[in-house]
C-alpha cells in the first residue's frame, strides 16, 4: 500500500531525535523505537502522554512535537510515567531512576560489567570468561573455537 500524504511539502523523510535518524515513513511509535533504549511499550506510552496519534507517520511530526518527545525521553517522571516503566531503576551510583538511551546506554552497560568483574561476582566472572551468564546449559551448546573433523578408520 502506498503512502498518500495530504501535506507532502511538510513531510520529512528523516528526523533527528536524540542523535538518531528516525525514518519518516514509519508510524510514530515504530519510528521512535529506532532510538536505542526505547522499546515498544515506552514508545506507545510517549505517544499517549503527548496525545499524539499512533497512526501518524514520523515524517509528519512538527519540530515542536519532536522536541516534546525528546523532553519526555529525558525526564519521563515529569510527565507522570511510572518508575517501573523505566529501564534503569535505582542506579548503582546515586539510587535514582532513569530512562537511559543512545550512547549513555552502552556506557552504563559497560560500567556495570566492569564493576561486576572488579568485585568478582559470579556474573562478572562468567562475562570475563565468555561463558553463558543466565543459567543456560553449556555442556553441548555454545561451543566456540574450531571444529575437529571425524577421523576415518584405517584399512
Amino acid at each position: 500500500m502506498t503512502l498518500v500524504l495530504e501535506k507532502a511539502d511538510q513531510f520529512r523523510h528523516i528526523i533527528r531525535i536524540l542523535n538518531t535518524n528516525v525514518e519518516g515513513k514509519q508510524r510514530l511509535a515504530y519510528g521512535i523505537r529506532s532510538i536505542k533504549g526505547i522499546g515498544r511499550r515506552f514508545a506507545i506510552q510517549i505517544c499517549k502522554v503527548l496525545r499524539l496519534d499512533l497512526n501518524k507517520r514520523a515524517g509528519e511530526l512538527t519540530d515542536d512535537e519532536a522536541h516534546k518527545i525528546t523532553e519526555v525521553i529525558k525526564s519521563p517522571e515529569a510527565y507522570n510515567i511510572p518508575r517501573w516503566f523505566l529501564n534503569r531503576q535505582r542506579d548503582f551510583k546515586d539510587g535514582k531512576n532513569y530512562q537511559v538511551t543512545t550512547n549513555e546506554l552502552e556506557t552504563k552497560l559497560r560500567e556495570d560489567l566492569e564493576r561486576m568483574k572488579k568485585i568478582k561476582c559470579n556474573r562478572g566472572l562468567r562475562h570475563h570468561w565468555g561463558l553463558r551468564v543466565r543459567g543456560q546449559h553449556t555442556k553441548t551448546t555454545g561451543r566456540g573455537g574450531q571444529t575437529l573433523g571425524v577421523e576415518r578408520k584405517k584399512k
